[in-house]
């Protein structure tokens, strides 16, 4: 099962501070003092810019105005006691099961890397066959330089689960399964299982995210795929979401966020991309809105979906048409730029906040604008438009 897969969160406005008293005014670091004919600036360690003097023109009425020696601090002191201006993503004391984290460079990395900017405590679930590999490779420092947040310190995983999301209890793993040796030294990983661990080690988590897919036929056109084919790809890309949410809701902490990742093919024609996959995302997206509605009224939990764009991630690679994909969205979409996976971690962390506390049962679209195109202005056949390009 293959995982489809920060820059800063906070939204800072800095805006000067500004006190009247009789002839002085503090912005920011400044003191300004006056009489009838001047003005006088004293600049400490940073500069602080007013495009305009209008606003302090009431507080120089009076002819005569006494020094007043005022006492300012370094604008580099500790701001820790004062309030935070803007609207800062804060999910601190928040904790995110992100399943289908199976690499460093796929979306689920990216929204755990977002939500662990924000404060939150990441678990991860890993497909078994891959989880040797990825632990292996994050306690020998391989995703050190992708695990790097915005303040410079490291993403910390609490815990890694074996996870295989198309099996929803033990009763369920056909034998083969069980005796596979990819399978080996793995127990408690189908989706009952994994959640009744989590609940066990945490009691409770906030945020679920659903970020795998898998299409065993995926290059095949729909008409050559198979019956087995399809109900597979609809199993594991978006049956598994239902499962997920099912066993992991009762864990939900009232007011948490489910949030998956789908894609534009689930309602336009994407050449390519088949196998039943099409029909899993359109599955997914209409699943979302009917979860929004069940976990919304039972348990008070929003449920949304981001349709992102291309990326060249290994999951990605095994569609085989990713980098003509990628130069497609970027010739064609209003936005000229390479989607990064971190813009689809950023809306993560957007959705699973009280910023978007009104929103449920959504689609947002991650993918430059794409979605909202209905030619390719790339066609020979415009060649003769004036349509604006970013030619850098």
């Amino acid at each position: 099962m293959a995982a489809t897969v920060a820059s800063s969160l906070q939204l800072m406005a800095a805006r000067p501070f500004l006190s009247f008293s009789p002839g002085v005014v503090k912005a920011g670091a400044a003191i300004l003092c006056s009489n009838p004919k001047t003005v006088l600036w004293l600049k400490l360690t940073s500069p602080c810019n007013i495009s305009s003097l209008n606003a302090f023109r009431h507080g120089f009425r009076s002819s005569t105005v006494k020094f007043i020696k005022v006492v300012t601090k370094a604008m580099s002191e500790s701001n820790e006691n004062k309030p935070v201006s803007g609207l800062p993503i804060d999910l601190k004391g928040k904790r995110a099961f992100i399943a289908g984290v199976a690499d460093d460079n796929g979306y689920g990395w990216a929204i755990a890397k977002s939500l662990a900017a924000a404060g939150a405590e990441i678990l991860v679930g890993t497909w078994v066959p891959a989880l040797n590999i990825f632990e292996t490779s994050l306690r020998r420092g391989k995703f050190d330089e992708s695990r790097l947040l915005p303040d410079g310190s490291l993403m910390e995983i609490t815990k890694v689960y074996p996870l295989d999301a198309i099996f929803d209890n033990l009763d369920d793993v056909p034998e083969d399964i069980k005796t596979n040796k990819r399978y080996a030294g793995s127990s408690k990983w189908t989706v009952q299982e994994v959640a009744e661990s989590v609940k066990q080690d945490f009691r409770s988590i906030d945020i679920l995210v659903h970020s795998l897919a898998n299409g065993p036929e995926v290059s095949k056109p729909l008409l050559d795929t198979s019956r087995k084919g399809y109900l597979a790809a609809l199993s594991a890309s978006s049956y598994s979401h239902v499962s997920l949410l099912k066993h992991f809701l009762p864990l939900m902490n009232p007011g948490g966020s489910s949030i998956s990742l789908t894609y534009i093919a689930s309602e336009r024609i994407i050449p390519g991309y088949g196998g039943g996959m099409s029909s899993a995302k359109a599955a997914l997206e209409s699943d979302t809105r009917v979860l929004a509605f069940e976990a919304g009224r039972k348990h008070k939990i929003r449920v949304n979906a981001i349709s992102a764009g291309p990326l060249r991630s290994r999951a990605a690679k095994a569609i085989g048409f990713i980098d003509m994909m990628i130069e497609y969205s970027k010739a064609n979409a209003p936005l000229q730029k390479e989607l990064s996976a971190d813009e689809v971690g950023n809306t993560a962390a957007f959705l699973a906040s009280p910023l978007a506390s009104a929103i449920t049962g959504a689609v947002i679209y991650v993918d430059n604008g794409l979605n909202a195109m209905g030619i390719g202005v790339d066609s020979p056949i415009f060649k003769d438009l004036n349509i604006p390009s970013d030619k850098h």
